[in-house]
Parts: C-alpha cells; sequence; structure tokens
C-alpha cells in the first residue's frame, strides 16, 4: 500500500508531529507532504523520510513567516500529485486536508483542531494583530472559510484527538470524527520518583491563551513559588518579576530538566484551554498532580479527586481556593493509579486504535 502523510508545516516538533513520528512507525513506507521544512527543527526519524515541499517553502522567510502565506496554502495543496496513493492521512491544524486524492484512495483527516485563527480564536488573533495582518485578515478569512468548509468533503474519515475538538468539528464541517488520544510520549516519565518540593510548575509554551498570568498572580497573591519552564516569555515579563524571589523563568528546558521539575514540583499548574494537552499527561506519567481550569482537553485528560483538581473560573481567586483545598487534603501520592490512568494516552494505545479504523475499512 503506498501511503502519503499531509502536515500544514514541519517546522518545530510538538503535538502534531509526535503523531506524524507515531505513523511513520506505522506506515515506514509513507512519504510526506507539507508547505514549509526546516529539517534542523525536526526529529532524525522525520528527517529520513521522503519529505515533498509546496512552493511556500520557496517563499521568503518561509520558515519564520509561514502563516502570513496561510491564504496561499489551499492553492498550493493542488501542487501535490497523491493519484498513486492508495492511503492519504491528512494531519490538519493549518491547511493540509484539501488535497486531491484519486477516487480508489482513502482519506482519513487526523484533526488536531479546526484552524482557530478561522474559527473560534479569529477575534483574538484579529486583536493581537498589526493593521497590516488585520486587513488582510478582513478580506481573505471568509474566502479561506469557505474553503475550509468544502474541503472537508474530500475526507472520508475524520479522526481527532479528543472530544472538546469532536464538537467544532461537528459545528464547522457537519462531521462526526472518531475520538483517538495520544500519542503521549508517557515512557519517559513512568519511573521517575516523586520528592515535591516548596513549589509549583507551569510548563509549555508561554503564550497568551495558556494563561500563565492567572498561575503568577495566585502564587504571587498567595506567597507560593512558581517555576515557569517554556518559550515564549517576554523580556518585558522576565524584567518585571526579575527581584521577585516567588516567581522563576527556566525558559527552554532539556528533557532532563522537564523530568527533575516533574519529580519535584508540588503540582503542575495548568489555567489556559486546550484541545487536549500533552503537558497534563506526561506531568501524570510522572506521578505529578495536576491543578487545572475546568474546560477544554483537561476534562479528558486528568481523572478529578484521582489525578489532579479543577478550578471553576479563570481567575487568580478561583485558582487559590483549589490551592488551598490541595495542600489541605494532602493525597495524590498513588504512582501507579496514575500509571494506569495515562496509559490509555500512550503511543501504544494511538497506534492500535488507528489500526482499527483501518480494519473497519477493509470490512466495508
Amino acid at each position: 500500500m503506498k501511503v502519503a502523510i499531509i502536515h500544514y508545516w514541519l517546522i518545530n516538533m510538538r503535538g502534531g508531529e509526535k503523531v506524524i513520528e507515531a505513523l511513520l512507525e506505522m506506515f515506514p513506507q509513507a512519504d510526506i507532504f507539507t508547505h514549509v521544512y526546516d529539517p534542523n527543527a525536526v526529529s532524525h526519524l522525520i528527517k529520513s523520510k521522503r519529505i515533498i515541499t509546496s512552493y511556500i517553502n520557496k517563499l521568503p522567510k518561509a520558515k519564520k513567516l509561514y502563516q502570513l502565506y496561510m491564504p496561499l496554502m489551499p492553492k498550493a495543496l493542488n501542487s501535490f500529485n497523491l493519484q498513486d496513493y492508495d492511503l492519504i492521512i491528512s494531519s490538519e491544524s493549518g491547511p493540509a486536508k484539501g488535497v486531491i486524492p484519486n477516487p480508489n484512495a482513502y482519506h482519513i483527516c487526523y484533526c488536531h483542531s479546526p484552524m482557530r485563527y478561522l474559527w473560534d480564536m479569529y477575534h483574538d488573533y484579529y486583536n493581537n494583530s498589526g493593521t497590516f495582518v488585520r486587513f488582510f485578515m478582513k478580506h481573505m478569512i471568509p474566502t479561506l472559510r469557505l474553503w475550509d468548509i468544502t474541503s472537508a468533503n474530500l475526507v472520508d474519515r475524520f479522526v481527532t484527538n479528543s472530544n472538546y475538538v469532536a464538537k467544532r468539528i461537528r459545528r464547522y464541517y457537519n462531521r462526526e470524527a472518531k475520538v483517538i488520544y495520544g500519542p503521549a510520549p508517557i515512557e519517559q516519565y513512568l519511573n521517575i520518583i516523586r520528592k515535591p518540593q516548596d513549589y509549583y510548575l507551569f510548563f509549555g509554551q508561554v503564550t497568551g491563551y495558556k494563561r500563565a498570568d492567572i498561575a503568577i498572580e495566585a502564587c504571587l497573591k498567595t506567597g507560593r513559588k512558581l517555576v515557569i519552564a517554556g518559550d515564549g516569555v517576554s523580556k518585558k515579563e522576565i524584567k518585571k518579576y526579575k527581584n521577585n524571589s516567588l516567581i522563576s523563568f527556566k525558559g527552554r528546558v532539556s528533557k532532563e530538566e522537564v523530568c527533575e521539575l516533574f519529580a519535584s514540583a508540588k503540582a503542575l499548574l495548568y489555567p489556559g484551554i486546550e484541545d487536549l494537552g500533552l503537558v497534563p499527561i506526561e506531568a501524570n506519567a510522572a506521578g505529578c498532580p495536576v491543578i487545572a481550569y475546568r474546560d477544554g482537553g483537561a476534562l479528558e485528560t486528568i481523572k478529578e479527586n484521582v489525578t489532579g483538581l479543577f478550578f471553576d473560573k479563570q481567575t487568580p481567586e478561583s485558582l487559590i481556593t483549589v490551592l488551598d483545598y490541595f495542600e489541605k487534603q494532602g493525597k495524590f501520592h498513588n504512582h501507579d493509579v496514575f500509571k494506569e490512568h495515562v496509559q490509555q494516552f500512550s503511543k501504544a494505545a494511538f497506534l492500535e486504535r488507528i489500526k482499527i479504523i483501518l480494519e473497519e475499512k477493509k470490512r466495508v
């Protein structure tokens, strides 16, 4: 069987790229098609495959400004000749599913999320953009929305990472999606020995919607220590808290440092809304409890009162109430319970469920 994997862009290694790695283990013969490719930013496994790029890759500063070229990507997908492929798997978070398969091919779309800048986060992106980008958003987004809806008709089967995203797929595309969790890299955390110290952890790319500000304010108001690890912190933010002993910024950290942070943090604070979110799964795999805002994918990755707790309002005060409760009741120490919980998000479970999808196709 000849397999093509379509991925929106290959310029880092995040959740979407972890899905690609897992699919390549199942289909080592697969070719990868993408808009923009930076070989220095992806894993050896991905680099070892045949990678075909669209003409977007040749445009000025494409590796940095790839999102500005998004209006050109639907047309660029038409340059991919997929007529010889039997199975097409599109990995969608940016434009990917709108390729033209041959009539006998089977097209599965693993939709990490309908493009958020077109739909539910449009106003956030618009309000935080400059005049030039706003002009193009106002005039081009309506056309891109129509293309996005129409291109859903080229997909035989939608798969997604959470029930939270499945609802959005139903809303925007009027299609049902099979939920397949993962693949989360839990194996590297399962044997960590927990030695909690006197600090909480915020881990991940520090962007607006992840709401690190809630964790910071909650800790500042109550005299709790907070370690923030991950890219995206502005120099202004670092300078603002430079002389504050409660808040410390680690920046980008290695895998070994992540393990140490999970091993020694009291709990991971997770105040944003994610489609699924691998970080709480990784923290739980290490035996680290998670205190999260009650919305989004966290409702599926955290087992309340077993592997973590939820706070009900996206405010520092709501988080503080749960932090107080967390410290008083003093449980969440059974690592075996955490290990059992995270198995449903493992790479092995992910690949097994993908196999079931393909077996179902064979039986039709």
